[in-house]
């Protein structure tokens, strides 16, 4: 797989997403270390508990709930800022379900409540290293065990997990309300399983982020996202050296900070990215059903929305709803979390 600084090819199922380097390399960039084998995988994204058996931490999820109507709406960018690499296009309408799903982000208490009932030891903490933006490292550059080719602002540092956001000389100190990060797909999965939940599909999520405006660029609007203060949580200054943090925030930020969207989701674009349940393939506009889509049936990336704190309108303007991204199941990073869906 090519690095996140790559600038993929229409077609190519195998780039990275994120051209301008705002999401982390995936696992099989060369990082000059070896991993472990990843964990399998489910073929299909969308699981279900067996409704005969409560999921044991289904009355521990504890996150805000919001409706989604049932409804339809044109899935794909209005706007003319698409990537034309990922897939944003043809605009298609698609007929939605009604869903419940998370307010927010997953945050590190909820995470924190599933580890403690379970024991679960993410993938960073089992690979050992994750991915840090290099101005958040918190940790000896003894620590950083590589840097992928291309995205020298990208470190693999020994010891960065959930717990340790930036590098082992950082916690979650005052960070309980902060979204859940260096999960990966697997792991968000792993905690839909013992929450009785799942992972949104990608037109869930962008129909849930849409807020009921249609055709809008943003969750609030077309407004940008400086527009009378800040909308949402990316960066400022000059990616990837400076960030002068006018939003007030250097990685993420709180789970209710800005305005809700039309439907009561707080920050469904900006300071995290967020897993789907789809595999990726930039082609599958193309052919997506118009009712409940799941994805394609196989890929070797999963589907990522929303941007993140490093998104920059010079380098990455994926903080919109149309907007797409992937990585592989078992890469975690410092900008990546999830929220989940209701079965």
């Amino acid at each position: 797989m090519t690095p996140a600084s790559a600038e993929p090819q229409p077609g190519d199922n195998a780039s990275a997403g994120c051209g301008c380097g705002c999401q982390a390399p995936s696992r099989a960039t060369p990082l000059t270390l070896s991993t472990t084998t990843p964990r399998g995988e489910e073929n299909s994204g969308v699981r279900h508990a067996d409704e005969t058996e409560p999921a044991a931490g289904a009355a521990e999820h504890g996150i805000e709930q919001a409706q989604i109507p049932d409804g339809s709406f044109v899935m794909g960018d209005s706007s003319g800022d698409r990537n034309p690499a990922d897939g944003e296009v043809p605009r298609h309408e698609v007929i939605i379900s009604s869903f419940q799903i998370d307010a927010t982000t997953v945050t590190n208490t909820a995470f924190a409540r599933f580890v403690a009932a379970t024991g679960y030891r993410t993938e960073a903490e089992e690979f050992g290293y994750s991915a840090v933006f290099h101005l958040a490292l918190q940790a000896p550059e003894s620590d950083i065990v590589g840097v992928p080719p291309g995205t020298p602002w990208w470190y693999g540092v020994r010891g960065a997990d959930w717990q340790h956001p930036g590098g082992k000389n950082s916690s979650l100190d005052g960070l309980d309300d902060h979204p859940v990060v260096h999960i990966s797909w697997n792991d968000a999965q792993a905690y839909c399983a013992w929450a009785g939940r799942r992972l949104p599909t990608e037109a869930e999520w962008e129909y849930a982020a849409r807020g009921g405006l249609e055709g809008a660029k943003y969750p609030w609007g077309n407004a940008e996202v400086d527009e009378g203060g800040w909308r949402a949580n990316i960066f400022q200054g000059e990616f990837p050296a400076r960030n002068t943090q006018e939003d007030g925030w250097l990685t993420t930020a709180p789970v209710r900070t800005f305005d809700r969207n039309g439907y009561g989701l707080w920050q469904m674009v900006g300071n995290v990215w967020e897993w789907c349940a789809d595999w990726f393939d930039p082609r599958y506009y193309g052919q997506s059903p118009d009712r409940n889509p799941q994805g394609p049936p196989q890929g070797a990336a999963r589907v990522l929305r929303g941007g993140s704190y490093l998104c920059h309108d010079s380098y990455c303007n994926r903080y919109r709803n149309a907007a797409r991204s992937q990585n592989t199941p078992d890469s975690s990073m410092g900008n990546a979390g999830f929220r989940t869906v209701s079965l």
